[in-house]
């Protein structure tokens, strides 16, 4: 998707399934001789905020590096939530071709550091900022991760962490569980580039929320799309993915979701990916993408049926030229109508509510929350926004 504009947007809040993380808690075994506290040389690691004779609140950084996808947000607390200063969102595929090599490609390697050059830049501008950097799927399988990681603190001064699933899908829930109503259960997925994670919710009569189990599959949009190139049908390759993870989802649903469950109207879906805004988008046929007008919004499963035809009869140039998609993601955008296809199959609601917002939110959340401010656990951001380039 387009990033928004840090310019006059700020953040509302996100309910939390628990307490707040450490900056660094949930990392997988990586190593690496990168700093681990402090601004030691050219580190953009923090582990408290720099105070200084203004009055301004203290600044809090969250980069998100995927298997897709660099995104770096940088946020000041405000009121009982929060404002974005500053944003950055490129596209790098860090984790082409790893599946099937098993280690992550020197030109992938390469796009993210340039990538995270641009988030060093920035977050230099904003000095004292609290970063938390973290690395999902594509680092989690590769080989070489401990190298890259170092080569990364080496040319960019970011100490990048990566976490496990289980992490990953408390952040991302703790992003979205803001925009969940007071039925008692929930599913909540998140459509990566390398993996796809679904969390089966517990709400309270209270709005808190428990995650009872969560299911990472090492199917996201960039993978799946490298897997079934060889299919040169396209409509046959869409129902191969679809079937693929439709049978991967079968057991965790029979685990946590009965058949009455639905029939009573007790669950609630939220998703929160470039797929699933995407999605919106078109559904609301912009002219442009507006995040404002994604977040927070209701995309009926007919809408989402009714997108997936168009995306299918779609020729590739139009996807390309769709605003609401746009070059960078037009090739992968048959496995993510795949997946939430599958996703809907396999929880058959009317509605769901789409997300606009994961992992550098659910952070900043976790840095300002160990810090003591007060971010309003029921009251989800919607503010005006406007675009910023990809490519500064």
């Amino acid at each position: 998707m387009k990033q928004v504009s840090p310019h006059s947007d700020t953040h509302r809040a996100i309910r939390p399934d628990g307490g707040a993380a450490m900056v660094g808690s949930a990392v997988m075994d990586a190593p690496s001789t990168a700093a681990s506290s402090g601004l030691s040389g050219d580190s953009l690691v923090a582990e408290r905020p720099v105070t200084t004779a203004t009055s301004h609140p203290p600044l809090y950084a969250a980069i998100d590096l995927g298997s897709s996808n660099c995104r770096l947000l940088v946020a000041r607390p405000c009121n009982d939530g929060f404002k974005v200063i500053d944003a950055f969102s490129r596209v790098v595929r860090l984790g082409e071709g790893v599946r099937e090599k098993g280690y992550l490609c020197q030109a992938a390697m390469d796009r993210a550091i340039d990538a995270l050059k641009v988030c060093s830049k920035k977050l230099r501008k904003h000095p004292g900022a609290k970063l938390r950097a973290v690395a999902t799927e594509a680092c989690r399988t590769a080989e070489n991760r401990a190298e890259f990681v170092q080569k990364v603190f080496e040319e960019t001064g970011i100490e990048l962490k990566i976490i496990n699933p289980d992490e990953e899908s408390r952040l991302a829930l703790q992003a979205c569980s803001a925009l969940l109503d007071e039925r008692p259960y929930a599913v909540v997925f998140d459509i990566g580039g390398g993996s796809t994670e679904i969390c089966w919710i517990k709400v309270d009569n209270m709005g808190q929320t428990q995650c009872i189990e969560t299911l990472s599959m090492p199917c996201g949009v960039l993978c799946l799309t490298e897997r079934y190139a060889g299919i040169e049908q396209r409509r046959e390759r869409f129902e191969a993915m679809r079937t693929e993870i439709r049978d991967r989802l079968r057991d965790f649903a029979s685990r946590n979701c009965c058949s009455d469950i639905l029939d009573d109207g007790k669950v609630q879906m939220v998703g929160t990916s470039g797929t699933v805004t995407t999605f919106c988008g078109i559904a609301l046929g912009l002219e442009r993408y507006e995040r404002h007008k994604v977040d927070g919004s209701d995309l009926r499963f007919d809408d989402a049926e009714r997108v997936t035809e168009l995306l299918l009869r779609m020729e590739a140039d139009k996807r390309k030229g769709h605003p609401c998609i746009g070059n960078q993601r037009a090739e992968l955008m048959d496995a993510g109508a795949a997946i939430f296809a599958a996703i809907r199959d396999i929880w058959p609601l009317a509605t769901l509510k789409v997300a606009d917002r994961g992992l550098r939110e659910g952070i900043l959340v976790d840095l300002m929350r160990a810090d003591g401010h007060a971010i309003d656990p029921c009251d989800a951001r919607r503010h005006t926004v406007s675009h910023i380039s990809a490519n500064p």
